[in-house]
């Protein structure tokens, strides 16, 4: 069994490398420092995705292998049709992800496309399934982690298998998101047989965000730029961050962090620069309403004349040697036939929906990146940024050790004009339009425009989107482009890169008051940073404990919890007693009508919407509320008054670690989204990693940490490590030179070649 294994790994490995590279030799070293963080170096490309892969094998590799498992359409085989599966940020049933994987994923399309990648692009991912297998090899079949030793889903990856991670992670904002929807379409009359719903996506409701800063030469200590990276990713899945550091002589020194398949930091720094993403406003698709021939509903009219969908019949295996499960699904010009059960989003005998995404066949995002990572300045990552379009879905937020900051909101979108999405609406556009641009799929002028120079077709250009410059600085907490310094307000832009002059997140207000408040008292260094980032104070509480707690101070029913109100420090603070309660109450109020006396005025951004109406009818509802929530609290086992640590926590085994921070619905800007755990909270999606980034006349000073640790083997001693500094609110130095790398080396220098 072990020949096999072994022998199946290998010829996976020279099919990662492709025909041309497959004589090319394999070799990293691999030296770990505290908290289990490797850096790698090696000699050519393929080596470093060889190190990376291995030693993210060594961390994480249960997890992984159900990802590939996942990726290739067989959750169903593994784990039953019904069973639930990670789905980039949401879940949704095996069998609906299994047809969205196996239609989607057009394996000859996406290998066309790697052609016209870098051969350090190409070179990279082929190491990194090089060297993930050379793990398995090593380890064997019994040698793997109690959570997949022995299943029949771990198994060595080759090409193909990298060619699905890259993808899906460029369609976790479109097309990943409606995958319910895409797997569930099927003609009037032909039910699908799904049960996953399919609801239209919304960026604040897919459970990713962030915050990012960078800071110009003109605010900063030492003149220098600075950035704070502070991403909102899952505690959970194959959408967890990993720390790393890579070395090529000559080619690439860069330090950060990537997802899981990553074979390269795409957040981090270098000597000259540092750079981080959130989560763009901008919108990545758009659906096409069709006109049917009411003969044939997979017949659809454009400029009067038929086009006929194309059919794609998808077999899903079944466990046990159940008969597979057979689907056939359709496609336009546009793209896949999509049903989401919003506004009347159905496919009826004379209407039906398309989708065309702008990532669908994005091969160029580890190019765009292997370019950020070997910049030397802000001016060498826009011409990245601007030059491939192949960000997906991510603002781009950086400064270098000159002192210039940088914000594009440059990314794969549809070039769609503002002009457009009003000629091209259609009656049911505005039903959708909260969610998703709706063109009319019947009029091909529609569709959308093409521009020279873009590396693809449809794609808006560069130049017609948000960059901002400056010495100052730059923010975004997942607001549209229209605000990233209050000084500086953008020009309006299309609808598709985001709504101009509307209000803004609570944690956006506050991350620019928060800001300014800290400038105001002097230029920003590491520690002031780092203050900001974990200061965990609440603007809803500012805005609204004041006003109820003088509303409730003679109400004897809700005496205890008001109290508990009255002494909140009104932060998320592992200690502060009080905020488990007040998020129970702001859960049942914050969506309320007329929640605020001051309505949203875009002269003002920053403070309004303002002033919690306590009067009339909105005092005996928000009374209610309060007692609802400290009710709510006591059935969870907690007094009004508890510890927010002891509410929330991060169950590691038998331990609970107590995670400060709260919801973005707060206004917080260390964002953590709580769930229900057996005791309390837990989080479910937040802070992960974050960094602060300067420069001195060495090189980069860096701290960081990542909330949820390395591994996800609760074997490993990186399992719970560092979230155990999270929780304490402890800083990493980043080992970044090869003698501070010598200097804080853990365990035995690895070295592996094949």
């Amino acid at each position: 069994m072990m020949r096999a294994w072994a022998l199946a790994a290998t010829i996976a490995a020279l099919g990662a490398s492709g025909a041309a590279d497959a004589r090319q030799r394999y070799e990293a070293t691999i030296v770990r420092t505290k908290f289990g963080i490797p850096h790698i170096t090696a000699k050519t490309w393929q080596g470093i995705g060889y190190g990376v892969g291995y030693a993210y094998a060594t961390d994480n590799l249960c997890m992984m292998a159900e990802e590939f498992a996942t990726l290739a359409g067989e959750r169903s085989l593994h784990w039953g049709p019904t069973a639930k599966a990670t789905l980039g940020f949401g879940s949704v049933d095996n069998l609906s992800s299994d047809i969205f994987f196996r239609s989607v994923m057009d394996l000859p399309q996406l290998r066309l496309a790697a052609r016209g990648q870098s051969r350090a692009a190409r070179l990279v991912a082929a190491g990194w399934a090089a060297g993930y297998n050379r793990y398995l090899r090593e380890i064997g079949p019994t040698g793997a982690p109690v959570a997949c030793r022995g299943k029949a889903w771990l198994r060595p990856i080759g090409e193909d298998d990298m060619l699905r991670v890259n993808q899906k992670g460029m369609l976790l904002a479109s097309s990943l998101a409606l995958a319910p929807g895409i797997a569930g379409a099927a003609p009037p009359g032909k039910a699908a047989g799904l049960t996953s719903p399919a609801p239209l996506p919304r960026p604040d409701q897919l459970g990713i965000g962030s915050n990012g800063w960078a800071f110009g030469g003109d605010v900063t200590a030492n003149g220098r730029g600075l950035v704070i990276g502070n991403p909102h990713f899952p505690w959970f899945g194959p959408s967890r961050f990993w720390q790393m550091h890579v070395t090529l002589p000559g080619q690439i020194d860069a330090m950060g962090v990537g997802l899981g398949g990553t074979p390269i930091p795409t957040l981090g720094f270098n000597r000259d620069v540092a750079w981080t993403h959130t989560v763009t406003a901008a919108r990545h698709f758009t659906l096409f309403q069709l006109k049917l021939d009411p003969a044939d509903p997979t017949v659809y009219l454009i400029d009067g004349k038929p086009e006929r969908m194309t059919r794609r019949e998808v077999r899903v295996p079944m466990p046990d040697g159940g008969a597979p499960v057979v689907r056939t699904l359709y496609a336009t010009r546009f793209g896949p036939m999509v049903v989401p059960p919003a506004a009347g989003l159905t496919w009826s005998p004379t209407t039906a929906f398309a989708m065309r995404d702008a990532n669908a066949g994005n091969r160029r995002a580890i190019d765009t990146w292997l370019r950020i990572a070997r910049a030397r300045s802000v001016e060498e990552i826009r011409s990245a940024v601007e030059g491939t379009l192949g960000i997906p879905w991510v603002n781009t937020i950086a400064a270098d050790r000159h002192g210039t900051a940088l914000h594009a909101d440059v990314t794969a979108v549809p070039n769609v004009s503002a002009d457009k999405v009003k000629t091209c609406a259609t009656p049911l556009s505005a039903l959708a339009a909260a969610q998703a641009t709706l063109l009319d799929g019947s009029r091909s002028a529609c569709d959308w425009d093409t521009a020279a120079g873009t590396p693809a077709p449809g794609l808006m250009p560069a130049k017609d989107q948000m960059v901002l410059v400056r010495r100052d600085y730059v923010t975004n907490s997942n607001d549209s482009y229209w605000l990233s310094n209050p000084r500086a307000p953008f020009r309006q832009l299309s609808p598709v890169l985001g709504q101009y002059g509307t209000a803004l997140s609570l944690r956006s207000r506050s991350n620019f008051r928060e800001t300014d408040a800290m400038l105001a008292e002097g230029k920003v260094d590491h520690r002031r940073a780092e203050a900001l980032v974990f200061a965990n104070k609440s603007l809803a509480a500012d805005m609204a404990v004041g006003p109820l707690v003088a509303l409730c101070a003679d109400k004897p029913e809700v005496a205890r919890a008001c109290a508990a109100l009255k002494g909140w420090d009104r932060r998320f603070d592992n200690d502060s007693r009080g905020a488990a309660l007040f998020l129970q109450f702001w859960n049942k109020v914050r969506t309320r009508p007329g929640l605020w006396s001051v309505p949203f005025d875009a002269a003002d951004p920053l403070n309004t919407p303002r002033d919690f109406m306590t009067s009339g009818d909105a005092g005996p509802a928000l009374l209610k509320a309060l007692a609802d929530a400290a009710a709510d609290l006591e059935k969870m086992g907690f007094a009004p008054d508890a510890r927010w640590g002891d509410v929330h926590a991060a169950p590691r085994g038998a331990e609970r670690i107590p995670i400060h921070g709260g919801p973005q619905s707060v206004g917080i800007l260390n964002m953590q989204d709580p769930m229900p755990a057996p005791v309390g909270l837990q989080p479910r999606h937040g802070s992960s990693y974050i960094q602060v980034v300067g420069f001195d006349d060495a090189g980069p000073v860096a701290d960081a940490i990542l909330s949820y640790s390395q591994s996800t083997d609760p074997a490993s001693p990186h399992f719970a490590d560092q979230t155990r500094e999270y929780a304490a609110k402890r800083w990493h130095r980043l080992p970044f030179t090869p003698a501070q790398i010598a200097a804080e080396a853990i365990g035995s220098t690895v070295k592996i070649a094949e």
